[in-house]
């Protein structure tokens, strides 16, 4: 019975081989049988038709990062509120005192952004 149940994922263990195989595979494909006659001008950074000005590896502001923080957070608590909304009715009271604690971590998270002035845009 255990054996049976494994053929099911066969379709899977395929689909994971190929995809595996073609990781592989298709750089290395490129790299070698790419085109490779470099230049100053092709190994120069493209900035739209203009020529670049100062280092291409400049310092971003700390707002930047605040805001990906800020993005990660909001985006954790729909992947989380999404299946709790969905089995609310079948989890009950334990359900509505996880789901209560876990928007007290969020609300640390976005009032540490908030304290930080990541939500101040100048």
């Amino acid at each position: 019975m255990a054996d049976n149940l494994l053929y099911q994922y066969i379709p899977i263990a395929v689909l994971f081989g190929i995809s595996l195989f073609l990781a592989i595979l298709l750089p290395i494909l490129s790299l070698s049988l790419g085109p490779r006659r470099p230049t100053a001008r092709k190994l120069s950074p493209y900035e739209s038709g203009i020529t670049p000005i100062g280092a291409a590896q400049r310092k971003l502001p700390v707002k930047f990062y605040l805001i990906a923080v800020l993005f990660i957070l909001f985006d954790i608590e729909i992947i989380f509120l999404l299946p709790w909304a969905v089995t609310f009715r079948f989890l009950g009271l334990f359900g509505f005192v996880e789901v209560l604690i876990f928007m007290a971590i969020l609300l640390v998270g976005f009032i540490w952004i908030w304290k930080k002035g990541a939500l101040e845009w100048e």
